[in-house]
């Protein structure tokens, strides 16, 4: 009788012991998906942030993945899209004529991100693209500070350069370099052809990579940036194609429809450049 009054507690007893692993196993497992899933769901928001021009979100959202920076498996990621966020965050800024300090400091801040994601993955090209885009708009800020402009294209430069020799096809490469070959004199191969030859290069590149970043942590944006940029720069080369600069905008608009600068500042001014001239 003894016997058969304890077997059930110690049944009992070795259940609750397995339901106690089971959820030890549950509850160690849980943190090392939850960090990942949250920080994606903030990439997500951030990159519709950038083309909605919202620069309060922007700001709000670098600073949610402050939590998520001491994750060595994601602080890389991490990094860059906080660099991402403000880098951004400035690019809208000039679009809305923003304070120059405040844009210099977003872009400060942005280098020093991706100066953290590249010293956590020296072979992680994209932290090298932001690091190179915002140094070119610290420079344009600088304009009549010589010395300074000059410290910037030096820190720049070498960047540039490794990036045209091991990774000339990315496409974020090929968008952030347009503008430094639209500047260069076309004596020195640049300018602005050099610079429309690169976009369509770099669009090529962009859809022929489509599709093959299964992860979204990983940067794979710049077909609808390269579009976008085809349509600036049809309207403001020295010969205008307004009608191919429509074509470029609608082609972004609709691979990004929520586009705030591609839909209410960029196709007023194709629509208005397309329009007869008037009396």
């Amino acid at each position: 009788m003894a016997s058969s009054k304890t077997a059930p507690a110690a049944c009992t007893g070795l259940a609750l012991l397995a339901a106690l692993t089971s959820f030890a196993a549950v509850a160690s497992a849980a943190p090392a998906e939850r960090p990942r899933e949250t920080v994606l769901k903030l990439v997500a928001e951030i990159q519709r942030a950038d083309y909605e021009g919202n620069r309060v979100a922007l700001q709000s959202l670098y600073a949610d993945l402050e939590h998520f920076t001491a994750d060595e498996k994601l602080a890389s990621r991490v990094r860059y899209w906080r660099g991402f966020a403000l880098w951004r965050r400035a690019i809208n800024g000039f679009n809305e004529s923003a304070d120059p300090k405040d844009l210099e400091h977003d872009l400060t801040r942005a280098i020093a991100e991706f100066k953290e994601s590249t010293a956590k993955d020296p072979a992680f090209v994209d932290a090298k693209v932001g690091t190179i885009s915002c140094l070119g708009n610290l420079v344009y800020l600088a304009m009549g500070h010589a010395d300074r402009m000059r410290e910037l294209i030096a820190q720049s430069s070498p960047l540039v350069k490794e990036l045209q020799v091991s990774s000339p096809d990315n496409p974020r490469f090929v968008w952030v370099l347009g503008p430094i070959l639209w500047n260069i004199p076309p004596g020195r191969g640049g300018g602005q052809d050099k610079a429309i030859e690169s976009y369509l290069k770099g669009l090529e590149a962009s859809r022929k990579l489509k599709g093959s970043v299964t992860d979204t942590l990983e940067p794979s944006w710049g077909e609808p940036e390269l579009l976008m940029s085809l349509a600036w720069s049809s309207l403001n080369r020295a010969a205008p194609d307004p009608n191919a600069a429509d074509q470029y905008a609608h082609s972004a608009l609709a691979l990004v429809p929520y586009w705030h600068y591609v839909r209410d500042i960029l196709l007023p001014q194709i629509q208005k450049a397309k329009a007869p001239a008037q009396p």
